[in-house]
């Protein structure tokens, strides 16, 4: 199973896999409190929590579990995001998830429910999963209203990683 999006684009936003040389780009996300405000366990130094955020994304590239792609905007050429397809254990269950990060410059601007949409397209057109989550802290109302335009539901509140968050679902029409 391909989840990585591999060529894919939207109007907007080229995917790519994540890449070394895109460490510094991403560290803003990092070093704004706002951005990683709602994760408990993150280091609090930017550039370790960032170094962290690639080891994981690369190391599920090596092992099939999907991952968070580099969202490039096509008008600039410039990461502005990541988001991607990734195998999640939840609540001792394995998911699809509808994974999305945008950096803080770019917020407001559609870009995370642009790709968002593209990946649960992408998945569904593929039959990857019969249904897809997106796992939002409970207070994350961006990230929220990001899951409830591509048309999911909370399906439930729980514990994952420390963190109270709701699983929100989309099935496949």
């Amino acid at each position: 199973m391909e989840l990585l999006l591999q060529g894919q684009e939207t109007e907007r936003l080229l995917f790519r896999k994540l890449r070394n040389i895109d460490f510094d780009a991403w560290l803003p996300f990092h070093q704004n409190p706002l951005s990683t405000q709602f994760w408990e366990g993150l280091p609090q130094n930017p550039k370790i929590s960032c170094q962290e955020w690639f080891a994981r994304v690369f190391y599920r590239y090596e092992n099939q579990l999907g991952g968070m792609k580099a969202l490039i905007e096509k008008k600039s050429s410039k990461l502005i995001g990541q988001c991607g397809l990734l195998i999640q254990e939840v609540d001792e269950k394995r998911e699809l998830e509808i994974g999305y990060s945008i950096l803080p410059s770019y917020w407001g601007n559609g870009f995370a429910t642009e790709a968002a949409q593209k990946c649960k397209t992408f998945a569904f057109e593929n039959q990857f999963a019969e249904s897809l989550i997106s796992i939002v802290h409970i207070d994350n109302i961006a990230s929220k209203k990001v899951a409830w335009k591509l048309g999911m539901e909370i399906e439930r509140q729980t514990i994952y990683k420390d963190n109270p968050v709701y699983i929100f679902r989309t099935n496949h029409a």
